[in-house]
């Protein structure tokens, strides 16, 4: 299993300026390759093999005037762009034929040096871990790194980006093996909201932490300072940074509090189950902004994520299931409930249920449900002998049929 280990780096001002060449250098090659298989396409639809396209844009534009200074850099950094192009076009392709699951991937677009936030990539011929911790980038040198964890083994690459808050990363590709927590007994349903982030089957109740909503205050100011400075100033780029910065600050404390409170849930339960909601349908409300703030989508990824390393089980139930307007006593289907009736009673059995609490029940009891009857598995449980279909019958009156065993046949009998 590869995984990602991040760490800050901390550059030198000279190691700055190197970074910053070499994400240039690699834009261009990037650039200089898209365009020439465009032209390549639009002439005879043809195909450049990823050989010859290096040796053109790279090897080759090296010896000339114009692109003289990609000697400059990295030869390593400039071929994962061609790696990168190549990806590119594969889930482009992969997701117009239908291989690809999710959303329609476009073509590959060209790069933008207005880009906030900047990336090059390294493999195992253009860096080196040192013994003193520090990581050799090749013609960049020994960049210092903010160790918060030992690797679990030798990285096969490095990638090196730079935020719009101007703060540098190292996310190393390492091979892990997968560390299955021992078995348990609970299973949970979740209902996720907004008024409280998750509400439990067992009653647990975890509130909506809303990041965005407390530094909102803040945001703004420095928004409305950004919009004063003027454009193209050195106090503009210094106000852009500092809302950079706010807005980093926001987005980290909600990926820590994701990444304890999913692995919370996977130590304590053998199985989690939710609700496949639409999370884009729902940014396209009222409630845009809380939906965002809420990262639905970045819980049920990382809780899958951890599930799989863990060896738990997340099961996603439809988001067609009434869960709001089913009674989990007695399993009818009320009528439609507005957002605002946070308590019902069931017209049928007359019992008083919590609209979260009885939802993340329903839920429950649906996922166990699709979990048993998944593909795979027996279609009757305890019967392991398929029976012989009976002919059809034609007529008003069919003849009787003659039984026949299972080993006259031809199925074995145990």
């Amino acid at each position: 299993m590869h995984l990602r280990y991040s760490f800050r780096i901390e550059p030198t001002p000279g190691q700055r300026i190197a970074l910053a060449r070499t994400f240039g250098c690699a834009r261009v090659v990037y650039n200089d390759a898209l365009a020439a298989r465009k032209a390549a396409y639009q002439a005879d639809k043809s195909k450049i093999p990823t050989g010859a396209l290096a040796k053109r844009v790279i090897t080759d534009a090296k010896k000339t005037p114009e692109r003289a200074w990609l000697a400059e850099v990295s030869v390593d950094a400039l071929q994962s762009c061609l790696r990168d192009l190549d990806t590119a076009y594969a889930n482009f392709f992969a997701s117009v034929t239908g291989k690809r699951r999710g959303r329609r991937m476009g073509l590959p677009v060209f790069k933008s040096k207005k880009d906030n936030r900047q990336s090059i990539r390294f493999s195992k011929n253009g860096f080196r871990l040192r013994e003193n911790g520090r990581l050799n980038l090749a013609k960049i040198g020994d960049v210092r790194v903010r160790w918060s964890r030992p690797l679990p083994s030798a990285p096969s690459s490095v990638t090196v980006v730079k935020d719009p808050s101007g703060r540098y990363f190292a996310s190393f590709v390492v091979d892990v093996d997968s560390e299955t927590l021992p078995p348990v007994e609970s299973e949970v349903g979740i209902d996720l909201g907004l008024t409280h982030y998750a509400v439990l089957s067992d009653g647990h109740v975890i509130d909506n932490p809303r990041f965005l909503h407390r530094a909102e205050r803040r945001l703004r100011k420095a928004q409305q300072t950004l919009s004063r400075k003027a454009k193209g100033s050195a106090n503009r780029a210094k106000a852009r940074l500092r809302v950079a910065r706010d807005h980093a600050r926001v987005a980290d404390a909600r990926k820590d509090w994701c990444h304890q409170t999913v692995s919370r849930l996977i130590r304590d339960n053998q199985a989690i189950y939710l609700e496949d909601l639409a999370v884009s349908g729902l940014a396209r409300t009222r409630l845009a902004k809380s939906v965002h703030d809420a990262a639905w989508g970045m819980f049920r990824r990382v809780l899958e994520d951890k599930a799989a390393r863990a060896g738990r089980y997340v099961g996603v139930v439809s988001r067609w299931l009434p869960s709001s307007r089913t009674c989990s006593v007695c399993w009818i289907v009320d009528g439609k409930k507005p957002l605002h009736v946070r308590t019902w009673r069931c017209s049928a059995c007359g019992t008083l249920l919590d609209r979260d609490l009885n939802a993340s029940r329903v839920i429950l009891a649906a996922g166990q449900a699709e979990r048993l009857n998944a593909p795979g598995g027996p279609a009757s449980p305890g019967v392991e002998i398929p029976r012989q279909a009976r002919p059809v019958e034609r007529g008003t009156h069919p003849k009787p049929q003659p039984v026949t065993t299972g080993r006259q046949a031809g199925i074995p009998v145990l």
